[in-house]
């Protein structure tokens, strides 16, 4: 058996150390900074649910599924004794939104599904990868339009969500998809157990 090439095992150690290196200095350098607004929001999140308040959580392609994962996580709490809190992901009613592609309604699924769904009493959390999603930014706007407290975790720069008046939006700082997603799970697994925290103390609500 032939042994692997040093410079090749060199280059893939390089790629390694900078891949953890991302991993954990990112979501370190973001946690660090937004640790009072994440307080900020939970208490907001859990005064919404108190008032019988749902998590509306939305995003396209590979965002869809932290969509989906931050619902089931307050619908089935993994942790025994935790309250379960009404939430639901937009793109798991795929009847919905492949009827309204079939009428060519590709830019504004969300907005449509917001437009029937959503109430004043409830919390909208959009996914973006960089900011600049259309589809995802449209229905938060239609959000806070209809008073809903509205979410948006995105990465880069920010993009668009930075110039729209979106109640909390967090930035990720990096162009990594894979840092961007890792950190935004990690978010909304906080996030989830914050707003428990709040629930134990119900005289701050």
């Amino acid at each position: 058996m032939k042994e692997p090439d040093k410079a090749d095992t060199s280059a893939l150690d390089v790629l390694v150390a900078r891949r953890f290196e991302q991993s954990m200095s990112v979501p370190a350098r973001f946690f660090e900074n937004e640790a009072g607004r994440i307080a900020e929001v939970c208490l907001a999140m859990a005064r919404r649910f108190s008032q019988g308040g749902r998590l509306i959580a939305f995003g396209s392609g590979a965002q869809a599924t932290d969509a989906q994962h931050v619902s089931v996580e307050f619908v089935h709490p993994v942790i025994v004794g935790k309250r379960a809190l009404p939430a639901l992901a937009l793109t798991n009613d795929s009847a919905t939104m492949s009827g309204l592609l079939a009428k060519g309604s590709r830019d504004a699924l969300f907005v449509q599904q917001m437009r029937v769904l959503a109430r004043s009493q409830d919390i909208a959390m959009g996914f973006t990868l960089e900011g600049k999603d259309c589809n995802v930014l449209d229905a938060l706007k239609l959000a806070k339009d209809k008073g809903l407290l509205t979410l948006c975790l995105t990465g880069g720069d920010g993009g668009f969500c930075r110039e729209n008046e979106i109640d909390y939006t967090f930035v990720v700082e990096s162009h990594d998809a894979f840092v961007i997603q890792e950190t935004h799970e990690t978010l909304y697994h906080v996030l989830w157990e914050l707003v428990h925290i709040f629930f134990e103390h119900e005289g701050l609500l």
